[in-house]
């Protein structure tokens, strides 16, 4: 009984181990990661140089948002009375869209007008966050570097990868949300 007492206690002592991790069957490396960050700054940089430089010859006060993006006013309301967009205000506007250098990719007529409720729908991020500057009245011009216009993918039409744009934008009407 000694024996199998001892037995039985050896057995429990030396076949309970804790579970080891199992390693990996490859090991990657931040390498495709690293890559892509070093390509995403390099193309910033080019595309920010880019903007400066047409920034410099249109001579024009633009004005650096905190978001990413420059922009200027064609038409400023200096009326306080009048409201910025807020969520869920129906913002009816026009705009055109061109690249760096000058060449119209969608006029106001291909645009048509449109209607957008802040921060409902879909629309690209230099844009949406554009209109949240305007007033009823105002035309602004904006330069979206490609990550805040439609970025690697593109439009999937006109637009092609890492486009830097140009949008003149005029809101012709902000009806308010009810339940602000």
């Amino acid at each position: 009984m000694n024996k199998f007492l001892i037995f039985v206690l050896a057995l429990l002592t030396f076949s309970c181990k804790t579970p080891e991790a199992r390693r990996p069957v490859s090991v990657k490396t931040g390498s495709f990661i690293d890559a892509s960050v070093k390509r995403n700054k390099k193309l910033y940089a080019k595309e920010q140089a880019s903007i400066e430089k047409l920034m410099i010859e249109e001579n024009k006060n633009y004005i650096a948002s905190k978001n990413g993006f420059w922009y200027y006013y064609n038409n400023k309301i200096e009326i306080d009375s009048l409201k910025t967009p807020k969520f869920g205000d129906i913002i009816n506007y026009n705009y055109n869209v061109k690249t760096l250098n000058g060449n119209l990719v969608y006029s106001t007529k291909d645009i048509k007008t449109q209607n957008y409720a802040m921060d409902k729908e879909e629309l690209f991020t230099g844009l949406r966050e554009g209109l949240k500057l305007m007033k009823t009245g105002e035309t602004v011009t904006f330069l979206f570097p490609s990550q805040k216009a439609y970025g690697y993918y593109g439009d999937e039409n006109k637009i092609g990868s890492n486009i830097p744009l140009i949008c003149e934008v005029t809101i012709n009407s902000i009806t308010l949300n009810k339940t602000h």
